[in-house]
């Protein structure tokens, strides 16, 4: 049996809990929602900007906990670009046996279970570099632009990347939703939509979104040979398989065009680079770790 989702972290924190990261969630699920005016917007007004309060806290707790070491990046454009590559092996989560584990080990239901998790916490990378963009200068908006349009398909529903993890949630019979996702997960997608949806973490934005480019193909190559191992059709599999292949090259044009421009404008740019990417990383590694309790509760450590 799997281990309960609705543990309460070791460490003391007023953000890093369970009650506060699920109701963050409904709040940004609520707030992005298309809608229509109503007679009580005072009110939900009012009650956004405490949860901006909130939110920006929570940031900032993140922010401290990789500031030292986002201070150690370089800030000229060629050796940030190197301290940034370099991620994808040093950074936090990098290499975490839960994914070797799914791709040879893990059952069907394991499976299910671990997308479950994905699914909830995803916060939509499409509506994330779609919210980063606004402003930024033209070299890095330009690349996000062309990144939003692999991520819409390049204008055609069955190419579009959002509507491949639905069909996966149908093929997989999993419902993700909020009150079954673990915290961490949770953590995690409103880490990114926090970054995204304020101006003031732009380019830790930036950041963000290219480390998840950077780190996430060799993860989603192995999720991909799991579901493929449990009987999963190539075309079932194709939301992992074709991150493994694409966000490759997403990646090194991230980096070319988005973030070495941005560095050799402003170097100071570089600096909230690395404290976007340390943040999702480390977010990262809190999922993987509480996943592989989850998962191996029953088997013991591997």
């Amino acid at each position: 049996m799997l281990a309960s989702v609705n543990r309460r972290p070791e460490r003391t924190s007023q953000f890093l809990t369970d009650s506060f990261q699920r109701g963050l969630a409904h709040w940004n699920r609520e707030r992005l929602a298309p809608g229509f005016p109503s007679d009580d917007w005072q009110k939900r007004l009012e009650r956004d900007v405490k949860m901006l309060r909130l939110e920006g806290a929570f940031l900032e707790e993140l922010r401290a906990e990789v500031a030292a070491q986002a201070a150690q990046a370089p800030t000229d454009a060629d050796g940030f670009i190197a301290w940034f590559e370099d991620l994808s092996a040093t950074g936090p989560g990098q290499g975490d046996a839960l994914f070797p584990w799914l791709a040879q080990e893990a059952s069907r239901d394991e499976l299910r279970w671990f997308f479950e998790q994905e699914a909830a916490g995803e916060a939509g990378f499409d509506d994330l570099v779609a919210m980063t963009q606004v402003k930024l200068p033209v070299r890095p908006k330009l690349e996000l632009a062309r990144n939003y349009w692999d991520e819409m398909g390049h204008g055609t529903a069955k190419g579009m990347h959002g509507p491949m993890l639905d069909a996966l949630v149908e093929t997989l019979a999993v419902e993700p939703v909020i009150e079954n996702t673990v915290w961490e997960s949770l953590c995690l997608a409103n880490a990114m939509t926090a970054m995204a949806t304020s101006r003031r973490y732009a380019w830790h934005s930036v950041g963000a979104l290219g480390v998840i480019e950077l780190t996430a193909p060799g993860r989603a190559e192995q999720v991909a040979e799991g579901l493929k191992r449990v009987g999963l059709t190539p075309k079932e599999a194709r939301y992992f398989t074709l991150h493994a292949v694409l966000d490759v090259k997403h990646s090194a044009d991230w980096n070319r065009e988005a973030i070495r421009p941005a560095v050799e404008e402003d170097p100071a740019r570089a600096t909230a680079m690395a404290e976007g990417a340390l943040i999702r990383l480390a977010c990262g590694a809190r999922c993987f770790a509480r996943y592989r309790e989850a998962l191996w509760n029953d088997h013991g450590e591997r």
